[in-house]
Formats: C-alpha cells, sequence, structure tokens
C-alpha cells in the first residue's frame, strides 16, 4: 500500500511512503532539505509503522512546532488511525 500525503508547516512539499505488512519498504519525500530527507527514508525503511512513529513523533524543527520526521509520523500514525476505522 502506498501512502501519500502533503506534509504542513515544513519545507517538504509531499511525503510518499510504501508499506507492506505494517513495514516501511520506501519512502521518498519532495522538497526540503534533500540529505536529512534521504537519510530518514533510509534509516525508516524496514521499520515496523509503529516504531517510525514512536521515534519520530514530537521532534520540532527549530522555533517550527513540527518538523519532517514529526509530519512523517503524523501521516502514518493518520493512516492507521483511518485503517482500523
Amino acid at each position: 500500500m502506498t501512502i501519500r500525503f502533503r506534509p504542513r508547516g515544513v519545507c517538504s512539499q509531499e511525503m510518499q511512503i510504501e508499506v507492506e505488512d505494517g513495514v516501511v519498504r520506501r519512502m521518498e519525500v519532495t522538497g526540503g532539505c534533500s540529505g536529512n530527507l534521504q537519510g530518514i527514508s533510509r534509516l525508516v525503511e524496514g521499520m515496523p509503522v509503529d516504531e517510525v512513529i514512536r521515534r519520530l513523533e514530537g521532534i520540532r524543527c527549530g522555533f517550527k512546532p513540527t518538523s519532517c520526521p514529526d509530519q512523517l509520523a503524523r501521516g502514518l500514525k493518520k493512516h492507521v488511525r483511518d485503517a482500523g476505522n
């Protein structure tokens, strides 16, 4: 399953995450800080969705109330919540 969403309050413009059996298989981000987001993408590949949410939720970027990692966690959390309904 591919999850695609637009983050809010950050530089990245779109996140696309492929999830299979509750595990992140691939992640691509459009916009944002390329090197950092490529690093995050590689780190979360192979990681269970719940673990990605646990590790990244609440991370801030400077004085912003959110960050690209936090937006990733929020997007995945919404997907998990919506899939449960």
